[in-house]
């Protein structure tokens, strides 16, 4: 059996500290995911350490730099299952330079107050992955470091 593909993605937020503002991304393709909203990031290269890919990625698709966060360890093995295909790796993450613009994957982003991140489609993978990050920063402390 073939592992799955790891895709690392960040929970963009106005205040590390304190988030009260989360962006989404909604998708452009392709067809079957057009319209939904999703956390921007995307596939680790082979070698590639998934920070670094974070990172790559992010510059890519929104056109800015990053500050990481805590990582969201998800229940699978530390990791979100996506599909049987894809796993996914999280990190909180604050706009360190530039502004984001949809570049490649999307036509639209969105900075979601606190209280309204579960008000947009997102896409089914992401949704309980949404959920367990408004759980963990709903009383506004930041969420503890793993490493």
């Amino acid at each position: 059996m073939t592992p799955p593909v790891l895709v690392v993605a960040a929970a963009l937020v106005d205040d590390l500290d304190a988030p009260t503002a989360l962006l989404a991304a909604r998708r452009r393709q392709p067809v079957s995911l057009a319209g939904r909203w999703e956390f921007p990031g995307g596939k680790v290269e082979p070698g590639e350490d998934p920070e670094a890919a974070l990172h790559r990625e992010i510059r890519e698709e929104l056109g800015v730099g990053l500050t990481l966060g805590t990582e969201l360890p998800g229940p699978d093995d530390g990791c979100w299952r996506l599909s049987d295909r894809y796993v996914m790796r999280l990190w909180l993450a604050a706009v360190a330079e530039g502004e984001p613009e949809p570049l490649v994957e999307h036509d639209a982003l969105l900075w979601l107050p606190r209280g309204e991140w579960l008000t947009v489609p997102w896409l089914d993978a992401d949704v309980r992955i949404v959920s367990a990050l408004a759980a963990a920063t709903e009383t506004g402390d930041r969420l503890p470091d793993p490493r």
